[in-house]
């Protein structure tokens, strides 16, 4: 039998996909995506503050005639863009991630109700915060291809050699400081979720990581061929 990787790899798009266990990746990416952007819908009903990213999307919301979850897909887009010249490696999932999210934040939305009480909204947050990380250890652990704005953090880590928590807290930084200026919910929630995502989204990612297959073709090193008979080289 063969091994099995307990560790995030580096994988291109095909190779993700030749990563073998689709039946079990696929099912959990989606998921992953459906929570995620339910779990901003909770932080964004509870109005208390939303998540750092949906600061900025709330704000360009006030100034466009867009449903909040189009506007989660045209700023996925925009951050894929900045994907090229740190030459990060995309995939399904973050293909899936860039619309999916936005869309199942409008269903959310639709289904959920302002709570009338000030403990309402504030377990509507903490629901919210716990599901965003479940949610987010659910698709990453799913290796298929992190999420544009993950993308972009892990990208310049690896392009500029600063930390991933200097990388993540000045891209957060700047979009919370942007939508709030533009209009966005900076509150409280914005702060916890600061502060606890990281530790929650550690202590989950091992729970949900598909350990792929060390003799997947996805895994197996390129071994050079040797050269042909008559070749000078």
């Amino acid at each position: 039998m063969d091994t099995v990787t307990t560790t995030l790899d580096r994988l291109g798009p095909v190779a993700q996909v030749r990563a073998g266990r689709l039946g079990r990746r696929l099912p959990q990416l989606l998921v992953g995506l459906a929570a995620y952007g339910v779990s901003a819908a909770m932080m964004l009903r509870a109005h208390v503050g939303a998540m750092p990213w949906d600061v900025l999307h709330q704000g360009i919301a006030r100034h466009l005639p867009w449903d909040f979850g189009a506007i989660v897909i045209a700023v996925s887009v925009l951050v894929l863009a900045l994907w090229v010249p740190i030459r990060e490696l995309p995939g399904l999932g973050t293909v899936l991630n860039a619309v999916l999210v936005g869309l199942f934040a409008d269903l959310g939305l639709a289904v959920l109700s302002d709570p009338g009480t000030w403990w309402g909204r504030a377990a509507l947050a903490a629901g919210g915060i716990v599901l965003n990380a479940a949610a987010t250890a659910c698709y990453v652990g799913a290796q298929l291809g992190p999420g544009p704005r993950d993308g972009l953090m892990t990208g310049l880590h690896r392009r500029t050699g600063l930390s991933l928590r200097l990388v993540r807290t000045s891209i957060e930084v700047t979009v919370v400081v942007a939508g709030w200026l533009l209009g966005g919910t900076f509150g409280v929630a914005t702060v916890a979720y600061a502060l606890v995502i990281g530790p929650l989204v550690q202590l989950l990612l091992p729970r949900f990581l598909v350990s792929l297959p060390a003799g997947s073709p996805a895994r197996r090193p390129v071994r050079p061929r040797p050269p042909r008979r008559g070749s000078s080289r």
